[in-house]
């Protein structure tokens, strides 16, 4: 979804694009010769099935840290720049106020401790180099997310419950892309950002604004609590971004949640099922 939309926003320029099947990011050797005679790494590889890295955390880690790192080595011998998309997960969610870049990182899922471990092999495997991209409550066009599930609930069932007690940052992945090209070109900076969009909502708000903007009756989304969803990792109840290193490099942070997804919607990103 988000590799798909960065392909896009990266059109006109010299650009090798690898999906799963075509490099193996735990591979170091293979990893060493993709990376070969490139000037910018971005790695959108990640074990994102939360819930099974529950019971499969080795294999999380081989991906989510052990790939990050081989790519970072690999970047520093190529004298490349990297890019490394990370997550809100390697926070506990317990915050009241928006999480800040530097806070310190206290991961409670798997998933959430294989990112943080990734985050730390990158910045280290390519010391100076390497940029990290905190985001979160993605959706767009090219992969199955929130939106798309939202969808295809609304043309099955009359209504649908979301909770109301988890609140993040929708974000759509055209943002992210433009967001990194644009961070790229800039060459303003290095280190951790959070790649979210601003504002902030719960799934129970963001899903009566994609059935109302989608022409939809946003009375039909019910809402409900985390109680009814039990799952094997804990989802954050807090993972809203802080976005201050934006500023202090002068560049803006990505805009509003409300507006890109009016804009999603205007540009077929996300469309009503049936």
């Amino acid at each position: 979804m988000l590799g798909t939309d960065l392909v896009i926003a990266l059109q006109g320029r010299q650009v090798t694009a690898l999906g799963r099947a075509d490099l193996d990011v735990t591979d170091v050797d293979a990893v060493r010769a993709a990376v070969a005679g490139h000037d910018v790494v971005v790695n959108a590889a990640a074990f994102t099935k939360v819930d099974l890295a529950e019971s499969d955390e080795e294999q999380a880690y081989r991906v989510n840290a052990i790939g990050a790192g081989n790519l970072a080595t690999a970047a520093a011998e190529a004298g490349a720049m990297l890019v490394h998309y990370s997550t809100d997960y390697v926070f506990d969610g317990t915050a009241t106020t928006p999480y800040a870049e530097g806070a310190p990182t206290h991961p409670v899922t798997a998933y959430g401790r294989t990112k943080a471990e990734g985050e730390r092999l990158a910045m280290e495997g390519n010391p100076g180099h390497t940029i990290v991209l905190r985001t979160a409550y993605l959706y767009g066009q090219h992969g199955g997310n929130f939106a798309a599930t939202m969808m295809a609930l609304a043309a099955s069932h009359p209504t649908v419950s979301v909770v109301t007690d988890q609140v993040g940052q929708p974000t759509w992945t055209v943002d992210v892309a433009a967001k990194t090209v644009e961070l790229l070109d800039s060459g303003a900076g290095v280190g951790i950002f959070h790649a979210t969009s601003s504002g902030q909502a719960s799934w129970f708000d963001f899903a009566s604004a994609i059935f109302e903007g989608t022409g939809l009756d946003r009375t039909r989304v019910l809402p409900t609590d985390s109680t009814t969803f039990v799952r094997p990792a804990p989802r954050p109840a807090y993972s809203v971004l802080g976005h201050s290193r934006w500023a202090e490099v002068g560049l803006a942070p990505i805009r509003d949640w409300r507006d890109a997804l009016r804009d999603a919607i205007s540009r077929g990103a996300v469309v009503a099922a049936g």
